[in-house]
């Protein structure tokens, strides 16, 4: 009897999840973790003791200590039994006590293992308009914000409701973060792409966003949308007040939604430069709510927090009619709600102790001790990148990563050929075979064509820094010796 056709194949699954990529827990990482599992069964088998992983944008799991304040707010929300046993006080600081109590009172039956409002806690989301307001100085309604389960799924929502068919295009930066390719594609959407200028510190050119709209527009594509990643990913800019005004003037003038990734908004490490939401820069300009459709992405994942774990996030949408809204919220229904504690942690982000709470000096220590050291970690890995030969890095303004781009001898790009690889994935599995350090290929953020990056996240512990760069400019020098031309 022969064997019965197996009923699902690559071949049959949806074409729009085989499209779709994400590069930084890719074929990499993949072969990272294979390492990584050879080394534990059998030590010394690989000229390395271990895998260094700058692969990702996850700072606890590289050593990253979470900030006790809110990690004793969520623990006394979880347990709240705690906050009637004798000796609470020794154990937990009185304002985390006080804001555990608060939460619990605006958290229905006090539960957080219960489903919320689907678009989030009433009381939380007064918390987060609160903070943003604080923020940026104008107001902000608690009703226009949708907490979701980390940044990610509210990328994927906006790209839901704007993506009709493939004619819909969304404007997207390039490189970018490999989440808006693969939520375009797996909605079955069109990604116009516009270049930032590597030459000037990876600029955002109004030109070549009309160019870009323009061509697009041409060949029958409806572009619904701009993203703007501001700090940048994987690049690392930080945009001027006055460049961001452009942006917005752009898209008010062309009828596109403006999608503000701004979930690095905390990590910026140079004095010249700060973060400016794009709502704040729209109002200030004088542009209302009717004016101009603006979603702001928010995470607990990134800045000095990093809790990538616990899913919290949120929107702010604006500039919507009351019908699209409508269409938005059930949208989140369908997932019911995201997880309470990423909820109670986005509002403690945006809420965090203040001047004259018990907690604030403990709670600055931390914070100022994680940026000032990740800015010291972003100085010394751009420096060593820009010693070797062939390698050219921009600063690091802000977020989490460094873009170097890799100048190769053609020698090593006809390898790469020899081998069907990419030459910056040619480069990058032989750095994790000769060193453990595990990078992603620029071809997986998108670049401009005949140039080669790498991304590479500045999150190891600063300890481990020397040995990076050490075992970086060891086979940096061998890998040149070996295909200099």
């Amino acid at each position: 009897m022969a064997p019965a056709a197996r009923v699902v194949t690559a071949e049959s699954i949806n074409p729009k999840v085989l499209q779709c990529e994400y590069a930084v827990r890719g074929e990499i990482v993949i072969h990272a973790q294979r390492l990584q599992q050879e080394l534990q069964n059998k030590p010394g088998s690989h000229p390395f003791d271990e895998i260094l992983y700058c692969n990702i944008g996850n700072p606890q799991s590289l050593g990253q200590q979470p900030i006790t304040f809110f990690r004793e707010v969520l623990a006394l929300c979880d347990h709240p039994s705690l906050l009637d046993k004798t000796g609470i006080h020794a154990l937990f600081s009185a304002d985390a006590i006080a804001r555990a109590r608060q939460i619990l009172d605006v958290i229905p039956g006090k539960a957080t293992g219960a489903y919320s409002h689907s678009q989030g806690i009433k009381g939380l989301r007064d918390a987060i308009a609160a903070g943003i307001s604080y923020r940026d100085g104008f107001p902000a309604n608690p009703d226009d914000i949708f907490l979701t389960d980390g940044a990610s799924p509210a990328v994927h929502m906006m790209m839901q409701l704007l993506i009709r068919s493939e004619k819909d295009g969304i404007l997207c930066p390039i490189p970018q973060y490999p989440l808006y390719s693969a939520s375009i594609a797996l909605h079955g959407g069109s990604l116009v792409p516009y270049y930032l200028d590597e030459s000037t510190g990876w600029g955002l050119e109004i030109a070549e966003l009309k160019k870009q709209l323009d061509d697009a527009r041409s060949k029958g594509v409806t572009v619904r949308a701009l993203v703007v990643i501001n700090p940048g990913n994987p690049t690392g800019q930080v945009l001027a007040e006055e460049n961001q005004k452009q942006i917005v003037d752009f898209c008010k003038n062309e009828g596109l939604v403006l999608l503000a990734d701004e979930v690095y908004q905390e990590n910026i490490y140079v004095d010249d430069k700060k973060f400016n939401s794009f709502k704040k820069i729209a109002r200030s300009m004088g542009y209302g709510d009717e004016d101009l459709p603006l979603v702001s992405f928010q995470s607990v994942s990134k800045g000095y927090h990093g809790e990538c774990g616990k899913r919290g996030g949120y929107m702010e949408v604006t500039g919507f009619t009351a019908e699209v809204r409508e269409q938005i919220y059930k949208a989140a229904s369908v997932n019911l709600c995201s997880n309470i504690s990423g909820q109670i942690l986005a509002s403690l982000v945006m809420n965090p102790p203040k001047i004259g709470d018990k907690s604030y000096e403990s709670f600055n220590v931390e914070k100022q001790g994680i940026l000032s050291s990740l800015a010291r970690r972003a100085k010394a890995l751009q420096d060593a990148f820009n010693s070797l030969e062939g390698v050219t890095c921009n600063k690091t303004e802000g977020a989490m990563y460094l873009f170097p781009c890799l100048h190769l001898p053609n020698r090593a790009i006809q390898a790469a050929k020899a081998v069907n690889a990419a030459p910056d994935m040619f480069y990058v599995r032989r750095l994790l075979d000769a060193t453990g350090i595990v990078v992603v290929p620029g071809s997986g953020f998108g670049q401009v064509p005949g140039t080669w990056h790498i991304r590479c996240t500045i999150l190891p512990q600063e300890d481990k820094i020397p040995a990076i760069i050490s075992r970086l400019k060891t086979f940096h020098e061998a890998f040149m010796g070996e295909y200099r031309d």
